[in-house]
């Protein structure tokens, strides 16, 4: 599984513990369910910020590998 996968992934599995649906977290970072579809699935190119955001929203944080 390559690092975008693997993030999408985390994504994923921490928005189900929370019980969150794709269309909840979309609309708490201001996006489209689509846009969360892409990101837990790896596909599309949703920005930076946005892949951010939807992690931060569902109590994950980015950080450099080298943190």
């Amino acid at each position: 599984m390559d690092d975008v996968q693997a993030i999408g992934a985390s994504i994923r599995r921490a928005r189900k513990e929370a019980g969150v649906t794709q269309g909840t977290l979309a609309d708490l970072i201001g996006t489209s369910s689509r846009t969360i579809h892409a990101i837990e699935t790896g596909t599309g190119n949703p920005s930076l910020g946005t892949v951010a955001a939807a992690a931060n929203a569902v109590g994950l944080h980015l950080r450099a590998a080298d943190d």
